[in-house]
């Protein structure tokens, strides 16, 4: 299977992955040939890019490094939690989750359980499943993405089970931000804004009040938003003043953030929200966080077609545990023309080749 934009998606092709919808049921089942009305739901949906299978892509596959199952329960969890904590005060949240806590632990238990059981580069398809409210799928992915960084820079156990849920529930202060704001389908204007970030201090209030989990996990909520040049929020604190596991959500946040679909900004590829995080390496992200995100993170997920330096066009077929931003490639393409014998090449293995770009409106050659 290939990854395409919904621009060039065109009936008759063949969906390469079940995309599903919040309910955890599937809404277009792979193998479905694409129809005017599909075209027309996915682009209702907000859909930016589909997996199909075609030639080129024949025999390419892609796995999750957490299992479908583990997601879908892990979100509904998330959501069932987090919404009972609309309306409330900061004393009767922390009661709710304090109950909630053991439910917690478990859930990020399971995901350290996929993490560290797989020596594969971390890949998650935000666009394999569709939810209405885009709180509870960050809120999971951010954690993964967290402890995806941690077990790079050699966090222990212990540490890594605070850091995910820390990750997790980051940003539960903003259950209690007025729903108009939380959910508003546009852009925020500057009084919103600063309601918004009020979520940081809210989220510390009531975790800070959970004796059953480690205070360290209030101030993940506390400082995720702080930039180590002292220009994050609510505090302005710079480099040393900010906790490391904070560091690490931080960039997580912010990745997860620009490469999932919003109302008001269409999705990055990962890519690009890579390239995002390596621009603040050292100004406003943590160096040694940033350069291990880099190690941890595909940069180009498997059914990727990139376009090379020296005028050849291969799809990506596997990830290079060594070197996330050069994978094996399947070179299909010279000169922009076909070519019969397909081969593959390991970019670490061709030093004076380089990426030019991601082709993910390519139209597959026709004789």
């Amino acid at each position: 299977m290939r990854l395409i934009s919904i621009n060039v998606l065109k009936k008759g092709m063949v969906i390469g992955r079940t995309i599903w919808n919040e309910a955890g049921l599937p809404l277009i089942q792979r193998n479905v040939v694409v129809t005017e009305p599909i075209m027309h739901r996915l682009k209702q949906l907000g859909i930016q890019y589909v997996y199909i299978e075609d030639e080129i892509s024949k025999g390419i596959e892609i796995e999750e490094t957490v299992p479908l199952s583990v997601r879908k329960k892990s979100v509904k969890q998330i959501t069932e939690s987090f919404n009972q904590l609309k309306g409330l005060s900061n004393k009767s949240a922390a009661l709710v989750l304090d109950k909630k806590s053991k439910e917690i632990g478990q859930l990020v238990d399971n995901l350290l359980t996929s993490i560290l059981s797989s020596n594969e580069i971390l890949t998650v398809l935000t666009d394999t499943l569709i939810y209405d409210e885009y709180i509870y799928q960050h809120s999971f992915q951010v954690s993964i993405y967290s402890l995806a960084i941690a077990k790079e820079l050699g966090y222990s156990r212990n540490d890594l089970k605070t850091i995910g849920i820390g990750a997790l529930l980051h940003d539960v202060g903003k259950m209690l931000i007025p729903s108009e704001i939380l959910f508003k389908q546009s852009r925020l204007t500057d009084e919103e804004f600063e309601i918004m970030k009020q979520h940081t201090k809210t989220g510390f209030d009531i975790l800070r009040n959970i004796h059953t989990i480690s205070l360290l996990v209030a101030h993940c909520a506390f400082q995720h938003h702080e930039r180590i040049d002292g220009s994050g929020y609510p505090r302005g604190l710079v480099d040393s003043e900010i906790h490391p596991y904070a560091k690490i959500i931080a960039v997580a946040d912010v990745f997860d953030a620009v490469t999932t679909n919003r109302v008001y900004r269409n999705k990055m590829l990962p890519s690009q929200g890579i390239a995002i995080i390596e621009e603040g390496r050292g100004t406003i992200f943590d160096e040694r966080v940033v350069d291990a995100f880099k190690k941890s993170v595909v940069h180009y997920p498997n059914g990727t077609i990139l376009l090379l330096s020296d005028g050849r066009r291969g799809i990506v077929v596997e990830q290079n545990p060594k070197n996330a931003a050069l994978p094996f490639l399947r070179i299909f393409e010279e000169n922009h023309e076909r070519i019969n014998n397909t081969y593959v090449i390991h970019l670490a293995d061709e030093p004076n080749v380089k990426i030019e770009k991601v082709e993910s409106e390519y139209i597959e050659y026709v004789e």
